[in-house]
């Protein structure tokens, strides 16, 4: 496959240049790489060890949904220059995508975290500048807080889930806000959602939970957000007939 066409095709399926993003983000091709792709990795991170997992992998082209630029425009010294050259030395092509991954509605982290949790998905939750990113849904029927922590914890692998009590007694309607999505939990009292899951959140968010009575599920950033770089690489594997593989370096936050 064509990189040029690749990265064409994502661009439109993903709606990237039609939605908003935080300027540091830069949504696209990051790092020019060999003619054709024929081998993917996806990644959450473009981190030093996944760029070096892929060189030894032999990839032709990462996915990543956090970037190579997150801090903003600095010189190519030390880790940046690092990273850099180790793609230009191994030949690897670079795509990272934010915001319109978590928004998607087929391969995005909110809505495919919803589904694990077997939410019927009903409309759009959370938005930035404008441009809805999360879900809402329904389970199929109410549950109490311990069992929805617990069904978090399974659809996220086992690990960890923070609990900020809100106060409904039976949880039936859930939104889902993929990384720091803390800030949703006045949109979702509004909304009438009785919690809100997410990755990570600011100190207030405890008593945001608290006084606007939304149960609020924390599952780590890291943890949230690997659903959607792996469904897009195996959709791409399947649409064009490409390898992939995921290089997991989680960040425990």
């Amino acid at each position: 496959m064509k990189l040029s066409a690749l990265v064409d095709y994502l661009n439109g399926y993903l709606d990237v240049p039609g939605h908003p993003d935080y300027p540091t983000a830069l949504n696209g091709l990051q790092m020019d790489g060999p003619e054709h792709v024929a081998k993917l990795a996806a990644a959450v991170d473009a981190s030093e060890e996944v760029i070096e997992a892929a060189a030894e992998a032999g990839v032709d082209l990462v996915l990543v949904h956090h970037g190579l630029f997150w801090d903003g425009l600095r010189p190519v010294t030390g880790r940046r220059y690092r990273k850099v050259k180790r793609l230009l030395d191994a030949g690897i092509a670079v795509y990272s995508v934010h915001l319109p991954l978590d928004a998607h509605a087929e391969v995005g982290n909110c809505a495919l975290l919803g589904r694990s949790l077997g939410l019927e998905l009903q409309d759009r939750f959370g938005s930035y500048k404008g441009s809805p990113v999360g879900w809402w849904g329904t389970l199929p029927e109410p549950v109490d807080s311990e069992r929805l922590s617990e069904m978090v914890a399974d659809a996220l692998g086992g690990g960890p889930v923070r609990h900020l009590e809100g106060s409904a007694e039976w949880i039936g309607r859930v939104g889902v806000v993929t990384g720091a999505g803390g800030s949703m939990v006045e949109e979702a009292a509004g909304l009438g959602l009785d919690a809100l899951v997410t990755g990570e959140a600011s100190h207030h968010t405890y008593v945001d939970a608290r006084e606007l009575g939304v149960h609020v599920f924390l599952g780590g950033h890291y943890a949230t957000e690997t659903f959607g770089v792996k469904a897009l690489a195996e959709h791409l594997a399947e649409r064009f007939r490409l390898d992939w593989s995921f290089l997991d370096h989680p960040s425990g936050l």
